[in-house]
């Protein structure tokens, strides 16, 4: 058995190679890199895959019995058709089955809906491609905000326009593990899953982050539109209105959905607060 993971260089891309390696051993997993060089650490097979080049897929997938695909970064129009190289060649080597990494989030309304329906797309494509497959949809991680904790604590705030909407977070460290049971367990196929924490406040999130970190963060909700012009003016248009999109859609209700994952990974998924410990222990920077 053979399961291969694209965007192996990447941090979820990784967390779900670990994962995999612990369940079915570094001989049964291929890890796919647009850059191969920089997945080599994970210590498997790396073979060559840009979701620009439908070839180096037909020969990355050769003799995978399973793929799991990452979704790409690329914006939302390039994206659906990267998915379609890795989708097509997987018909092509006769691959059995493909798992999709996709994402909660409003598909209406915000500035964000454009990357989430770009996912459905490929959700759909997936589903019609005639393979076995298992659909995940991520909860926003929660990794940004504690890398960006030496800026709020700058700052004295964590600001943004959520609100007192409710957000259930999760990690690429969960998320990975979640990730190497789908590939691995067949009675999952067919389904799509939510892949997410408890949800909670910005306010909640805020003070986790103070009883972790000993820091003394406040949260400040600001109006959508001015949120985002300061989103835009620090980070560019397209990614400031994304991120401003993305607490758009958490103010209004679209990251507090059910969760699928013990359901998935035979386990409760992390709390919110255990998480944040966790990586504190991991990354003690403050």
């Amino acid at each position: 058995m053979k399961i291969a993971v694209t965007s192996a260089s990447g941090k979820l891309g990784a967390s779900i190679v670990k994962h995999l390696v612990d369940l079915i051993g570094k001989d049964n997993v291929i890890g796919i890199a647009r850059t191969p060089e920089k997945a080599i650490h994970l210590g498997v097979e790396i073979r060559k895959g840009d979701y620009n080049n439908r070839e180096d897929f037909n020969s990355a997938l050769k003799g995978v019995n399973k793929v799991l695909l990452v979704s790409g970064m690329d914006e939302p129009q390039k994206r659906i058709e990267q998915h379609r190289n890795v989708i097509e060649a997987a018909k092509n080597n006769g691959v059995q089955k493909i798992v999709y990494t996709s994402i909660i989030g409003s598909e209406t309304g915000t500035a964000f809906s454009p990357v989430v329906n770009s996912n459905r797309q490929t959700e759909e494509d997936v589903r019609n491609s005639g393979l076995d497959y298992v659909i995940g949809r991520n909860g926003i991680y929660i990794e940004p905000d504690l890398e960006y904790i030496n800026t709020y604590v700058k700052e004295g705030e964590i600001r943004n326009c959520a609100a007192d909407g409710k957000c259930g977070y999760t990690s690429r460290e969960e998320l990975g593990f979640a990730y190497a049971q789908m590939l691995n367990n067949d009675h999952l196929d067919g389904n799509t899953y939510n892949l997410l924490g408890e949800a909670i406040t910005q306010a909640q999130l805020a003070a986790y982050i103070n009883e972790v970190y000993k820091t003394n963060l406040k949260y400040t909700s600001v109006p959508v539109e001015a949120y985002k012009k300061e989103r835009q003016d620090a980070l560019g248009e397209f990614l400031g209105t994304v991120i401003a999109g993305i607490y758009e859609g958490i103010k209004n209700g679209a990251n507090d959905v059910p969760s699928d994952f013990e359901k998935v990974a035979g386990r409760p998924h992390k709390s919110p607060l255990g998480i944040i410990e966790n990586y504190h222990q991991n990354h003690p920077q403050i």
